[in-house]
C-alpha cells in the first residue's frame, strides 16, 4: 500500500514544479517532456482534471536518477 492518496494531477504536477522539475517541451494537450538537473527527463501524461492514484504516485517519486 502506498503512502499517497489518490489525487488530481494538476496538483502533482503543480507539486513537482516546486521542487525544481522544468518544461522542456509540450506536445499536444497533455504530454508534457520534464526535466530536471538531478533527475534528468520525464514524460508527463496525464489531463489537469484525471485522477492519479496511489500506486502511480509511488512510480512518480522513484523516477530513477
Amino acid at each position: 500500500m502506498s503512502q499517497w492518496p489518490s489525487t488530481k494531477g494538476r496538483k502533482v504536477l503543480r507539486a513537482l514544479f516546486k521542487i525544481g522539475w522544468q518544461v522542456k517541451e509540450h506536445k499536444g494537450s497533455s504530454h508534457i517532456q520534464l526535466v530536471h538537473p538531478a533527475y534528468g527527463e520525464f514524460t508527463w501524461a496525464f489531463r489537469d482534471s484525471e485522477e492519479i492514484g496511489p500506486v502511480m504516485l509511488a512510480r512518480i517519486a522513484n523516477t530513477p536518477e
